[in-house]
């Protein structure tokens, strides 16, 4: 079993100096690292747009696999319950 905050080996990346510099000024008046900073900023990315991609990919896959609602037949679906309400 994976422990959450088991870290993996170090990894090198090259940012841009200004976003650098950024991470730098928050992780000071944090008194935290750059790497905490980063971590955060990181983990703020997955949860969002990282997430939506993920969905896409997923969503992707399960209408290949045939997985998916014809959209045409949602609509026709949703038409004859409103007329049947209405009625």
């Amino acid at each position: 079993m994976s422990n959450q905050n088991e870290l993996s080996n170090p990894i090198a990346i090259r940012l841009p100096r200004d976003l650098l510099q950024q991470i730098e000024e928050i992780a000071g008046l944090c008194d935290r690292s750059r790497s905490w900073v980063m971590v955060r900023a990181l983990k703020s990315y997955l949860a969002n747009e990282g997430r939506e991609i993920l969905d896409v990919a997923k969503a992707r896959g399960e209408i290949e696999q045939g997985d998916a609602l014809d959209f045409d037949d949602v609509i026709n679906d949703l038409d004859k319950t409103a007329k049947g309400a209405a009625a």
